[in-house]
């Protein structure tokens, strides 16, 4: 605990960030102070009221500070430090100290982290919780540090993923010709290829503008986010399909390793707390939504999708067409689930 250190930022690659991290040097902002204390950095792209937000990065916060470690956050959410690719070379670069990220967006640094968020790869949130939580990770973990040089302290589910469209989406059929929007990244477009879907690139800001003009005719997300985006406005349905867990997965950087044990006891606990409470917070939030909606009858609730049938192509097709390294993850979660 008396180990003295200094952290000393590098210039962060985004213009807004830099007019922020010259705000913060104004007011004394290098992270260790005389005494040893050492203030984090933590970012993420989710709004303040967002379970991510609330019952993630609030969490951490809390119960670091709680310990009286040394040590000290401080969060800045919506993308106040860039989007996720900046952010994941601000970690690298030790820049930004810990972040929240999908799958899919680490993939960029360490491809097959990416495959946590394949459809089906899990069969709920527990699942996940459970994975991380066991030897079959480990494997994942070291080589995500080795390539990428950050830790990944641990993961959360932030919701299944459903689609929304005008028509329901009952069985792999019902997507022929429809046009559904997915995110950019490699794992979420091999998402669309393995349900059968036919995947349109639209940016999450556009998305709502996208929809309204018939540019697409769905889309795919977890309830808070089409919630949070009003997507209800301009659908007519939503298929409970649970097709793939929202994933979180809290990184790292350098700063990590030049923590005492103790303060790295501190940030696992911390971590741990968050990913504990994540399930309540999430299902909290759903079931709120949920009820919203089927009172004001904002759109119509597809509860009696096939999921098995979904779930046995995506897995067929994944085995058939993932590389090697990929499919080894794969197969680690799906020999962890037996």
């Amino acid at each position: 605990m008396d180990t003295t250190f200094t952290i000393r930022r590098r210039t962060l690659a985004v213009s807004a960030v830099l007019a922020l991290t010259t705000t913060l040097a104004a007011c004394g902002g290098d992270d260790s102070a005389a005494d040893g204390s050492v203030e984090l950095t933590l970012a993420h792209s989710y709004t303040v009221d967002q379970p991510q937000s609330t019952c993630g990065a609030e969490v951490i916060k809390e119960e670091v500070e709680a310990a009286d470690a040394g040590l000290s956050v401080e969060i800045f959410p919506d993308s106040q430090l860039g989007g996720d690719a900046d952010r994941i070379a601000s970690v690298q670069s030790g820049d930004i100290d810990i972040d929240i990220q999908g799958a899919s967006a680490l993939a960029a640094v360490y491809e097959p982290v990416g495959v946590i968020d394949a459809a089906y790869a899990f069969r709920d949130a527990e699942a996940l919780d459970t994975y991380f939580a066991s030897e079959a990770a480990d494997g994942l973990k070291s080589d995500f540090k080795e390539a990428a040089g950050s830790t990944i302290i641990g993961a959360w589910s932030a919701g299944a993923r459903q689609f929304t469209a005008n028509d329901p989406i009952r069985e792999p059929d019902d997507l022929n010709g429809l046009r559904v929007r997915f995110p950019g990244s490699p794992q979420f477009l091999a998402n669309a290829k393995a349900l059968g879907a036919q995947a349109t690139e639209v940016a999450y800001e556009e998305l709502y503008l996208a929809l309204q003009q018939g540019v697409v005719d769905g889309q795919e997300n977890p309830i808070v986010n089409i919630d949070a985006s009003n997507l209800i406005e301009v659908q007519d349905y939503i298929s409970m399909s649970d097709h793939a867990q929202n994933s979180n997965l809290i990184v790292a950087g350098p700063v990590y390793d030049e923590l005492t044990p103790d303060q790295q006891g501190v940030v696992d606990d911390a971590v741990a707390e968050a990913v504990a409470q994540m399930p309540g917070c999430v299902e909290a939030a759903e079931k709120e939504t949920l009820e919203t909606w089927i009172a004001d009858d904002s759109i119509e609730i597809v509860d009696d999708v096939d999921q098995e049938a979904f779930a046995t192509q995506a897995d067929a097709w994944f085995r058939s067409n993932l590389d090697t390294d990929s499919l080894a993850v794969y197969e680690s979660i799906k020999d962890a689930e037996q």
